[in-house]
């Protein structure tokens, strides 16, 4: 299976440049499986295309403002996202400057204090940082928000709160799970009188999320590592939810990550560690029976995994009919609700 095999044309007008007014005013576009049509629809129409005893799974990860910009000794501006805490001071992050730093370099941080580098970790550089205040807790007021490439301006305060779920807790992100960006709380009143039951995984999105596929040939494909943890509270609620006759469905590509990592011999388990896995057609879905998601970059890993649990044809179908539709696309844009070809859908 080669990269250009989930090429699309999306015209440059339709990549969401700020988030809507109200979150669940973005279109929601419903993809049952082929031949059944497509349909146009809210994400405040949730409650209704949803069951009672259904479960909705979010990602309850918050996002740090992981952006900095400094100067080195040398006088070379520095720009630096972490992609990663480690603690003690510590973190990976990938270093935008004109000449590599080495180890032992230090950078002058525009809001105070340095960072030394200490060395490389593949592609990442791993810095400790001299602040006045435990790094996770500075970042909060040092940092800058880390916005996607593709929302070409400068974050502004609304984006401190946009950028970010509603059920956000669990800090060490540094891009939003954007399918969670559409629920506020109206929202989700109405689909707990709905009888819509709720589940969180943690899954911290890594800097690699952007990282674009350099290879052909996918089967040469190195996926970047994130840290996950699915809870055993978390588990049980979808055992109960499946013995019910319930459906799970996952709100976004990083629950579906989550929960096909955690997957052993064919069960979900309680999982909590690293995950590189990489899903793209042929690979079978088995831990959700359908998914929330936004619109992904042409030639994306975030693309192959929908058209792994939709079908590659009928998910160009969707984004054909997206684009024709004017939906918008991306982080701040519009979403879809895919059904797997097993589930029922009403």
């Amino acid at each position: 299976m080669k990269k250009s095999d989930f090429h699309y044309e999306l015209p440059e007008a339709l990549i969401a440049q700020a988030p809507l007014a109200e979150r669940s005013a973005s279109r929601l576009m419903i993809v049952p499986p082929a031949p059944a049509a497509l349909q146009d629809r809210h994400v405040r129409d949730l409650p209704e295309l949803l069951q009672p005893g259904d479960l909705l799974v979010f990602n309850d990860t918050r996002v740090i403002p992981a952006r900095l910009f400094g100067q080195k000794a040398s006088g070379g501006r520095v720009e630096i996202l972490i992609e990663r805490l480690l603690g003690a001071q510590q973190a990976r992050a990938q270093i935008g400057a004109s000449k590599s730093p080495k180890a032992g370099g230090r950078i002058a941080l525009d809001a105070g204090g340095e960072a030394e580098v200490l060395g490389r970790d593949g592609e990442f550089y791993l810095l400790r940082f001299e602040v006045p205040e435990p790094l996770e807790q500075w970042l909060l007021h040092a940092g800058r928000l880390p916005l996607p490439p593709y929302i070409r301006r400068e974050p502004g305060l609304d984006d401190r709160e946009r950028y970010q779920t509603v059920f956000a807790r669990e800090t060490g992100a540094v891009a939003a799970p954007t399918a969670g960006l559409h629920f506020d709380e109206p929202l989700l009143a109405r689909l707990r009188e709905r009888g819509v039951e709720f589940g969180h995984v943690t899954l911290h999105v890594g800097a690699g999320t952007f990282q674009p596929v350099r290879v052909e040939s996918l089967s040469d494909h190195v996926m970047h590592r994130e840290w996950l943890n699915v809870g055993a509270e978390l588990v049980e609620q979808v055992r109960r939810t499946r013995a019910a006759g319930g459906r799970v469905i996952a709100v976004g590509t990083t629950v579906v990550r989550s929960l096909e990592s955690a997957m052993r011999d064919g069960e979900l388990q309680p999982f909590a560690g690293e995950t590189q896995i990489f899903i793209l057609p042929g690979y079978r879905i088995r831990s959700v029976d359908a998914m929330v998601t936004n619109f992904h970059l042409p030639e994306s890993t975030l693309l192959m995994m929908v058209s792994a649990f939709a079908g590659r044809e009928r998910i160009f179908e969707a984004y054909h009919h997206a684009i024709a539709g004017q939906y918008r696309f991306f982080s701040y844009g519009d979403a879809m609700l895919l059904w797997s070809a097993d589930a029922p859908t009403a």
